[in-house]
């Protein structure tokens, strides 16, 4: 079990003022969603942790930066012992006309061997 928390938002409570908590499914998205979006540097406990895909806002979606940030993205999810490696994760990236990125990721859990969907909007 762990503190239930999506990237960014607050700690979510209970009804009865504890702090939820959460396992499973919806704790691998959660953990798949903070380790993307944590600037590679910024997590004391280790310094090599996370992909920053936030670094990609605003850029030219190229074909060849789509290439970079899926295998960045691949690479990163295989680090988390729930998702597992085959399949590979599918993966899809689409540029909004405002500079943001949306991002939609279906993986296997390897622990419930379930799909997951995971989709969110990068900005800065």
């Amino acid at each position: 079990m762990d503190c239930n928390q999506v990237f960014g938002s607050d700690l979510n409570v209970a009804s009865n003022g504890d702090v939820l908590l959460t396992d499973g499914e919806t704790l691998s998205q959660q953990r798949v969603l903070r380790r993307l979006m944590t600037n590679p540097g910024t997590y004391i406990q280790d310094l090599s942790y996370g992909a920053g895909v936030g670094q990609f806002v605003g850029q030219p979606l190229t074909a060849a930066l789509l290439l970079e940030i899926k295998g960045l993205i691949t690479s990163q999810m295989y680090l988390e012992t729930s998702v597992s490696q085959n399949p590979p994760p599918t993966i899809s990236i689409t540029a909004q006309t405002n500079g943001d990125l949306y991002c939609s990721i279906q993986y296997i859990n390897a622990q419930t061997t379930t799909l997951q969907t995971l989709s969110f909007t990068v900005s800065n």
